[in-house]
């Protein structure tokens, strides 16, 4: 059986993106590209972890990074990828109302789930078969099944800047244990590849 895993850039005091996201700033009130230049700069440099980011049978995200607050009555909007979305697998988005799957280009459709987090983790295994699942974002969505003891890995890409605030990883999982397992550094960012040990319930602490 395939890992349940995540790879995200995330700042040294751990956001994921900044405040106030919309449509016109993905990533809210922070440069574009601060989180991510080293995959523009130096792919060549990243390859495997460019790879981990895409390289999953099956993904699941929360409603926020399938589309910003400010789209969210658009029937038109099929994600942020155009029309060929870099997936090429089925993804599981996190809704509160039922809507059609979307058939895109390259294979990938976006389904929409609405009964929480374990409901996608059962629809992705059943897809995924032997193959890893992606839990992709953002923050909020990887929190939750982090603090449900849901992953098995975290890959995080380290990028040496701080944001103060926005939306941040490891909120509300308390009792946390990771093993690193993997380090490797650049200029540009450390990526550290975490084994997840086990989460502690309130009572453990």
């Amino acid at each position: 059986m395939g890992k349940v895993k995540c790879s995200i850039a995330v700042s040294l005091d751990g956001y994921v993106a900044g405040p106030n996201q919309s449509f016109e700033k993905p990533m809210g009130d922070i440069p574009k590209n601060l989180l991510h230049h080293w995959m523009f700069d130096e792919p060549e440099k990243h390859k495997a972890e460019l790879s981990s980011l895409l390289d999953a049978k099956a993904f699941i995200m929360g409603t926020n990074m399938f589309v910003p607050p400010d789209k969210r009555n658009d029937a038109d909007w099929k994600g942020w990828w155009g029309d060929t979305p870099p997936y090429h697998a089925p993804v599981f988005v996190l809704v509160n109302h039922a809507q059609e799957p979307i058939a895109m280009a390259g294979g990938t459709t976006f389904n929409f789930v609405t009964g929480g987090i374990v409901a996608a983790l059962q629809k992705a295994k059943l897809v995924a078969g032997d193959g890893d699942i992606s839990v992709a974002g953002g923050a909020s969505t990887i929190n939750q099944y982090l603090a449900a003891g849901l992953l098995d890995e975290v890959w995080l890409h380290i990028v040496p800047v701080l944001i103060g605030s926005g939306a941040k990883l490891f909120k509300d999982t308390p009792g946390l244990q990771l093993k690193p397992v993997e380090t490797r550094t650049t200029d540009l960012v450390t990526h550290v590849r975490y084994e997840v040990l086990h989460t502690l319930v309130p009572g453990d602490l």
